[in-house]
């Protein structure tokens, strides 16, 4: 299966595929510059091993001027491998981007290894959904248009929160609680995918599950064998020259998706880095955003260039 996804990859400069009243949190000193931060948790995370920074989840709120008119919400998930994050390129910058266009971001800072394995970083991923949801009115966004945008090993989480979800404790008291956590959209920009080899990026899986994890976890974290037909609509982008995390894994995932049936979009270039962000500077890969606003605008998820 690797060889023949390998030549399918290998044969083109770029694939395109498509089909097409809560208490308020607590406030906190934010990562990035221009939003407002809140822990997810204020009165601590579950399985918290401390009491410094990287013990307390955050969700960085990023508003647009305008007018929302899609009421669209994207919690974005920075990538970094499972242990440090790329709060600016694949963070701040990603809901500046959003913002533009007249969508909200909510910035996520996920708790990271090896100080904290899964399933501690789907449970703020969890939440950080949970909570937009909660404070919808509040930020102007519609509960069904809540989704999820991840780079690498955030797009491994983005996945992870698509194939892995919950439609929420009605019975808790805990408001936030009560919502569901499955995304109603997925971003995935040079995801990790497969917790397995041979295309399994090592970092990632260290970080997330430890040195000697079990196998039948790596498996059901694996997240091409976990798609479903719930699984929520898909825009993937990757280069097939990243040598860090190989594109086959956008791949995978992406057939596993139309076998689903599940709508799916992917965008795969020959030339480009791992890393690349929204890749401004980059004029071989710097269409890549473009794409995916008209992915969003088809399905209802931004509003027209002229609005």
């Amino acid at each position: 299966m690797r060889n023949f996804f390998g030549s399918f990859v290998m044969l083109m400069l770029m694939c395109s595929v498509g089909q097409a009243q809560v208490a308020a949190p607590s406030v906190v000193a934010g990562p990035a510059v221009g939003g407002k931060t809140m822990l997810l948790w204020p009165e601590g995370a579950p399985g918290a091993q401390g009491s410094e920074d990287i013990d307390k989840p955050t969700l960085t709120v990023y508003l647009p001027t305008g007018v929302n008119a899609t009421k669209t919400g994207v919690v974005v998930a920075p990538g970094g491998g499972y242990q440090h994050l790329s709060m600016v390129k694949e963070g701040s910058d990603i809901a500046h981007w959003l913002n533009e266009r007249g969508v909200a971001a909510f910035v996520l800072q996920y708790r990271l290894g090896p100080k904290y394995h899964y399933p501690v970083e789907l449970e703020d991923a969890q939440r950080a959904i949970r909570l937009v949801r909660a404070h919808a009115a509040e930020y102007g966004v519609a509960e069904d248009h809540v989704g999820m945008w991840g780079f690498s090993a955030g797009g491994h989480l983005a996945a992870t929160a698509g194939t892995h979800f919950d439609a929420g404790n009605a019975g808790a008291s805990d408001v936030v609680e009560q919502k569901g956590s499955r995304p109603d959209f997925l971003i995935l920009a040079y995801p990790v995918i497969t917790m397995e080899e041979p295309d399994v990026h090592h970092g990632s899986l260290k970080y997330l599950l430890g040195d000697t994890p079990d196998p039948a976890l790596v498996k059901s974290l694996s997240e091409e064998l976990q798609v479903t037909k719930d699984t929520p609509p898909s825009f993937l982008f990757a280069t097939t020259e990243d040598k860090t995390v190989p594109v086959v894994n956008s791949v995978m995932f992406y057939t596993a998706l139309v076998k689903a049936g599940v709508p799916a979009e992917m965008h795969l270039f020959q030339h480009g880095a791992h890393g690349a962000g929204l890749a401004a500077a980059n004029p071989q890969l710097s269409v890549w955003p473009d794409l995916l606003a008209k992915w969003m605008r088809e399905r209802g998820y931004m509003a027209a260039a002229s609005q």
